[in-house]
Formats: structure tokens, sequence, C-alpha cells
């Protein structure tokens, strides 16, 4: 088992819905937390909370995902990375009226959602390696975040599904490259999770529950602490590895 009592975690989107329940679980845990996120209010409040520290960071960013490495680092032995940091997209391949999609907006979300995965796997992996190992050579753990769409992708997620499905397929061969190093690597696959994403207010509470009605079982969407809890399974059980695993109460999603 993984032991993060006293060593450095960073979670990427920690200012907010999954990152920041993963943020707080993980303080729970005993685990010195870097809240990278590109909210300075909501990151900051976070960071208080947990008794850590904000990093604005844009993950797509290679030298402020550095800059937030380092700041981990300092804090103690880096063994944590959580990528919980990406974005939307909902655009036709072509448009009803012919219009065909936005390549910059396609780049622009593989290079958020993808890229700035790899980005902030390779750099704090590369920490990693230099901090002393564990028992069993264990030096650390990073868990990413896919989504269903990566194997139910609908209609107008082109673009995000792209993206998340390269992050389930990037997995297997960095877990295998990090094997060297003693660094495990899973990717959770999140369902409808209830996240600030749906607004709040009656009308949102109402589209909720109509988008849990698909949900197979339990009928109602995911809260992010049942996320974090995986998330935080995965870090520390220390014979998960080069896994995804989809929590979504057993959704399939139909094409829109």
């Amino acid at each position: 088992m993984l032991d993060i009592n006293g060593a450095s975690a960073i979670v990427t989107g920690g200012a907010s819905g999954l990152g920041a329940a993963t943020a707080r679980l993980l303080a729970q845990k005993g685990a010195k937390v870097v809240v990278a996120d590109l909210n300075d209010d909501l990151g900051a409040a976070v960071a208080s909370e947990v008794g850590g520290r904000y990093s604005k960071t844009d993950v797509s960013n290679a030298e402020q995902v550095q800059a937030t490495v380092d700041a981990a680092s300092a804090l103690g032995p880096l063994r944590v990375l959580i990528n919980c940091a990406g974005l939307g997209s909902a655009q036709r391949t072509v448009a009803r009226d012919g219009t065909p999609f936005d390549p910059n907006n396609f780049e622009f979300v593989i290079r958020v959602n993808l890229i700035g995965t790899f980005n902030c796997i390779r750099l704090a992996a590369s920490a990693m390696s230099k901090i002393d190992p564990l028992e069993g050579g264990e030096r650390g753990a990073i868990v990413n975040t896919a989504s269903v769409a990566a194997f139910d992708g609908q209609i107008g997620q082109a673009a995000y599904s792209a993206s998340k499905g390269g992050v389930v397929g990037l997995t297997l061969p960095v877990a295998r490259d990090l094997a060297a190093i003693g660094v495990r690597v899973n990717t959770i696959a999140p369902g409808l999770i209830d996240t600030p994403i749906y607004g709040t207010g009656e009308a949102s509470e109402a589209f909720k529950a109509n988008l849990g009605r698909n949900v197979l079982f339990p009928n109602r969407l995911g809260q992010p602490e049942e996320f974090a809890t995986l998330a935080v399974e995965l870090v520390t059980n220390s014979y998960m590895n080069a896994e995804t695993i989809r929590v979504d109460g057993g959704i399939r999603m139909p094409p829109k």
C-alpha cells in the first residue's frame, strides 16, 4: 500500500468539482496538496481549506506545470498526481447548415485534455523518479481523468471524445514506461457527475434529475466524492496499475 501521509500531491483542476473533492480526501489521508488550477479565487480557497498550496497552472504550459511540480516537491516527496483539469466542447463535425467543425477548437480541446494530461504526467513522473523509493520499489502513483465519452461519445462530442479516448489510450503504455521508476498509472472514466458545470437553481436541478433517469442504478448523477474515493484507492492500492475504470452507475450514453 502506498503511504501518502506526509507526501505531496498535485491535483490539477483542483479548484472545483472532481478535483476539489479529491484534494479534500487526499488531505484527510495526510497528503500535502497542491491545488493546480486557473481559477485563483476558488483554487486559493480550496488550498486554504485543505492546508495546502494553490498554484496557478495552465496544464498545456510546460513552464507553469514545472513550477507546480517544484512547489509540490518543496512540501514533501511528490508521490501523487491526480489529473482532473479538462474542458468540454459541443460541436458537430458538420453543422446542419454545412459549416465544418472549427479545427482551432478541435486542437484546443486536444491540447488541454490530452496534451495537458501528458504534460503533467511527464514532469511529475520525472520528479518522482528522483525521490527515494518506498518498500517494494514504489515511488508514486498517477490517476488520470477520462470520461465515458471515450467509449460512448455522443453527437457533437468529436473533439471531447477524441481527447478522452487519447487519455485512455496512453494509460497502458505510460504505465509500462513508468514501471521502471516505480510509478503506477491508472485512469478513471466518470459518467454524469454533479459538478458546477450544470449550474444551480430549480431549472438546473430539474435538468440533472432528468439526466439521472438514464443511469442504470442508482438513478441519479454521481457525486464528486464518489470519484474521489476511487481516485485515492487507485493511488494507495499498490496492485492497481495500467487500468481504466468507469464510475458511471452503469450508464451507456445514447447518441444524444
